[in-house]
């Protein structure tokens, strides 16, 4: 029967290593190892100096500011509105009546005109208005001194209550507040309800009739 054979070399177990190899190993290290030390030499005083010239770390400890504390809850209140302040607004001031004063030849002096002033009267209309209380600016209002009163050296001033249209026309005429004298009443009541004219009374922008307090007056002049 044919068989098959393997020859293994044999070796000894507790094999010496090669003493070449190991001097030869330890000279190429050693030749390494000057010539690294050569090619550092010159490079030797700059790491020096960089070592001396790096400042030393100081470590500081720095304190954290405190937090301050949470402002006080604000107490938010509605205040009430203050009414603006009312200013309040001056009234027209009336007129002045005409004055009649005698002159030295027995005449009646001229009346002076006074201007037309417009009522600011607030009333509300109805169908049939009545009368309201009003202050007028006069349109005419010629005043003659009675030659009798004159005589008589009568002098003093009449309040009348003057009902006046809607067209400025007196059509009542009654005494108020007598002068004294009956004779300067009746004059002053005749003149006014004969001959003045008004400015009348206006109520949202319409004309309506209005009692008015007109004052009469008579002087005596020391010529």
């Amino acid at each position: 029967m044919p068989s098959a054979s393997l020859a293994v070399a044999y070796r000894p177990s507790h094999a010496q290593p090669d003493k070449v190899c190991i001097a030869a190993l330890s000279a190429a290290i050693a030749l390494n190892l000057a010539a690294l030390l050569v090619v550092m030499r010159p490079m030797a005083p700059q790491f020096a100096a960089v070592i001396r010239t790096t400042p030393d770390l100081v470590l500081t400890w720095i304190t954290p500011k405190p937090i301050p504390p949470d402002p006080p809850p604000l107490d938010l209140q509605v205040r009430p509105k203050t009414p603006p302040a009312t200013v309040p607004h001056a009234l027209p001031k009336a007129p002045q009546p005409p004055v009649a004063v005698p002159t030295d030849q027995g005449n009646i002096a001229a009346p002076p005109v006074v201007p037309t002033i417009q009522p600011a009267v607030e009333a509300a209309l109805v169908a049939d208005p009545a009368p309201i209380e009003a202050t007028l600016a006069y349109r005419t209002a010629p005043l003659s001194f009675p030659s009798a009163a004159i005589r008589r050296k009568l002098h003093g001033t009449v309040t009348l209550r003057v009902l006046v249209d809607a067209e400025g026309k007196p059509t009542q005429v009654v005494i108020d507040k007598s002068s004294g004298s009956e004779l300067l009443d009746k004059s002053a009541r005749e003149q006014v309800l004969a001959n003045w004219r008004f400015q009348p009374a206006t109520s949202q922008g319409h004309a309506v009739p209005a009692w008015a307090r007109v004052p009469v007056s008579f002087e005596l002049r020391e010529l």
